[in-house]
């Protein structure tokens, strides 16, 4: 008999979930396997994945100047050869060989320093500067595999037994709910406002760590994810500032997650990084516990599988951030690849650089590009029965609210699903576009959703309206009758 069953194995794992790769997907892979080994056997000819923010996956292109600078970094006997001034730009070849220099022996093969390498740091801290106005420690960064590391670290860190609390967004992105329950603690959730285009709310905020303390919960951190995921909402910086001082009052670690700060993509919002925020308040490492976290994977550079990604770490004393430093060292570095394209991302091509002209152009395509693609999403979903959707202020999703007739949600009950899933599984089906339920991020009770991101290439945008919008009104001529 197997000792190992799935009622012996860590209760924390069985509790934790993460909707982005769950159920339907596995059925769209299914599916995906069915087209290629009986070409004709569905309504469709190929699957769209609408549920995760994976740009390159969906023909998104790398950006030139990255991909030069990595390959010479990996290869770095390439740097010798005299064709490759024909082959890669100056500006590629000189960045290559400065942080070569930075990695002792030139060994982007070997283990770095558990925070990452310290010139690479330098570089990441110089354009944290830049972006603020105000200084940044290489000291306070910890460089990690994507950003989601980073939060497992900081969860690690924080929660103690399950009466520990976190205050997380709802709808969250799910990352949040699995580390908190991998991590044993427990997710207070606040909710952001629908009818205000997801606003955040200090009287929520307040009533949620009331509400939680009255039940014995002891709230560590709040977490914030701007621009928003799967919302899309940018904070104003007066709400920003209302919530520094919500955290400070309260002895709170703001956990900014701000993996989508390049994407932001109407003219009356802009990027704020809390940092800025902060310390534009006059505040600094006496006042608030602020956690930073940056990723290569998100923005205009989509380099997802690479794994980069970086946490700043301000505001701690130093016998805590030694243990910050010992849970790095665990486990041992995180990749030289994602490690480098973090100093690119914070440290791009500047003004008289030969590849400025070309990554200007090569960013702007694709920012300007998922502007009309969120654009022409929303329009299409606003305009089916039922749904409304807020605009796509920035990240790379939309979040539509579905309004299902009764029947529908009979119809989910008797097949034991949630029912936006079950609207989700039968869009599948008939169409071949994936998309995640809004009961995997977790949504208001009674109300219903789905997140679809903005990634599919433009001129496929078309046809995903009119299959969704041919799907929609089947359903609802089956479900209302």
């Amino acid at each position: 008999m197997d000792s190992i069953t799935i009622d012996t194995i860590n209760p924390k794992v069985l509790k934790c979930e993460y909707a982005v790769r769950g159920e339907i997907v596995t059925i769209a892979q299914k599916l995906q396997q069915d087209l290629k080994d009986n070409p004709g056997s569905h309504p469709f000819d190929e699957i769209l994945y609408c549920n995760i923010g994976n740009p390159q996956s969906l023909a998104q292109q790398p950006i030139t100047f990255f991909r030069e600078v990595l390959a010479l970094c990996d290869h770095p006997s390439i740097l010798d050869k005299s064709e490759t001034q024909g082959l890669f730009s100056a500006d590629a070849i000189e960045r290559a060989f400065q942080i070569l220099d930075q990695i002792p022996g030139r060994a982007t093969g070997a283990y770095s320093h558990s925070q990452g390498i310290k010139g690479l740091r330098d570089t990441i801290a110089s354009g944290i500067e830049a972006r603020d106005g105000f200084p940044a420690d290489p000291n306070d960064l910890f460089l990690t595999d994507g950003a989601s590391p980073a939060v497992h670290m900081m969860m690690q860190l924080l929660i103690r037994s399950e009466n520990d609390g976190i205050l997380c967004p709802i709808p969250q992105y799910p990352l949040y709910s699995a580390s908190i329950a991998l991590h044993g603690g427990t997710l207070v959730p606040y909710y952001l406002d629908e009818q205000t285009g997801w606003g955040l709310e200090i009287s929520e905020l307040e009533h949620q760590l009331n509400t939680a303390k009255s039940n014995g919960i002891d709230v560590r951190a709040l977490v914030v994810i701007n621009p928003g995921n799967p919302t899309g909402q940018v904070l104003g910086e007066a709400n920003q500032r209302e919530i520094v001082e919500f955290c400070k009052k309260e002895g709170l670690v703001l956990l900014a997650d701000e993996v989508y700060q390049e994407n932001v993509y109407v003219p009356d919002k802009k990027f704020h990084s809390f940092k800025k925020i902060t310390r534009s308040m006059g505040y600094g490492e006496k006042d608030i516990s602020l956690v930073s976290f940056q990723s290569v994977s998100k923005g205009f550079y989509g380099e997802c599988g690479k794994r980069g990604g970086y946490m700043e770490i301000t505001g701690f004393s130093p016998e805590v951030r030694e243990q910050i430093y010992k849970l790095a060292s665990v486990n041992l570095c995180s990749n030289i690849s994602g490690q480098i394209l973090a100093s690119l991302v914070m440290s791009p091509p500047k003004v008289g650089d030969e590849s400025y002209e070309s990554f200007s152009a090569e960013k702007e395509a694709v920012l300007s590009s998922l502007a009309r693609r969120a654009q022409a999403l929303q329009d299409a979903l606003n305009s089916l029965e039922g749904v409304t959707c807020n605009r796509a202020e920035g990240a790379m999703y939309l979040f539509p609210r579905i309004n299902l007739p009764d029947k529908a949600i009979k119809a989910a009950e008797e097949a034991k699903t949630a029912p936006d899933a079950f609207y989700a599984k039968l869009l599948l089906n008939a169409t071949g576009i994936v998309v995640v339920p809004g009961s995997g991020f977790r949504q208001v009770p009674g109300t219903w959703h789905f997140r679809c991101t903005i990634l599919p290439q433009e001129e496929k945008i078309p046809a995903i309206v009119s299959r969704l919008t041919e799907f929609h009104k089947k359903f609802m001529d089956e479900f209302c009758g």
